[in-house]
């Protein structure tokens, strides 16, 4: 639970108690990530701002495979759950549950494993990427403005899921994931070649 102490529903005002709404319009409730980062509602809009546009020029699929990707490699129990919720969408649960398991053997296209390989490294080994990992992208058929889209869904990823994990924010479990869906997000968390990381936070005990 973190410790800051955050702006409770009933005495929301201004910005934040937009954001509050927006969100009880969408999801039915308040997330407790969006109550914490609401404590600078401009930087929380302007996040949700750099997401949109992102995903937009992206597209949906693709940016929800990155965000799966990059939030299961830091380890991010908070984004697994919220995007694997959101990527129902647009993937069938059983094809979600394999990506979830393991993206290498879901039955995706070459290119969209080559695109969430880059951001696991991204969020793991940054500073050991080369030139080589946007010229993979490239060859797969990647415009530059899209491999410059998947980095920048990837890196803010970083950030946000970074965020909640510093702050230790509660963990809200989507009550709409079934049993098997929930288990697969959970699964590989942390990524395997993470050293010395032990359970990801919130996994073992989500019953």
């Amino acid at each position: 639970m973190t410790i800051l102490n955050v702006t409770p529903e009933s005495e929301a005002t201004g910005l934040t108690a937009q954001i509050y709404g927006a969100d009880r319009q969408s999801l039915g409730y308040v997330p407790s990530h969006t109550k914490t980062m609401s404590l600078n509602p401009e930087a929380f809009l302007a996040w949700e701002s750099l997401t949109k546009a992102i995903s937009a020029s992206l597209g949906l699929r693709r940016y929800e495979l990155v965000t799966l990707a990059a939030a299961q490699a830091i380890g991010s129990t908070h984004c697994r759950l919220a995007h694997g919720k959101k990527t129902l969408r647009i993937i069938p649960e059983e094809q979600l549950c394999a990506i979830a398991k393991n993206f290498h053997d879901a039955g995706l296209t070459e290119a969209e494993v080559a695109m969430m390989d880059y951001a696991v490294k991204l969020s793991t080994h940054a500073a050991a990427m080369t030139d080589s990992d946007a010229l993979r992208l490239r060859e797969l058929g990647f415009s530059d403005r899209e491999i410059a889209d998947i980095t920048m869904a990837a890196a803010a990823r970083n950030f946000f899921s970074r965020a909640l994990l510093a702050l230790n924010v509660d963990l809200d479990v989507p009550q709409e994931l079934s049993e098997d869906l929930r288990n697969a997000l959970f699964a590989p968390l942390p990524w395997p070649h993470l050293p010395g990381v032990g359970s990801a936070p919130g996994g073992p005990t989500v019953t």
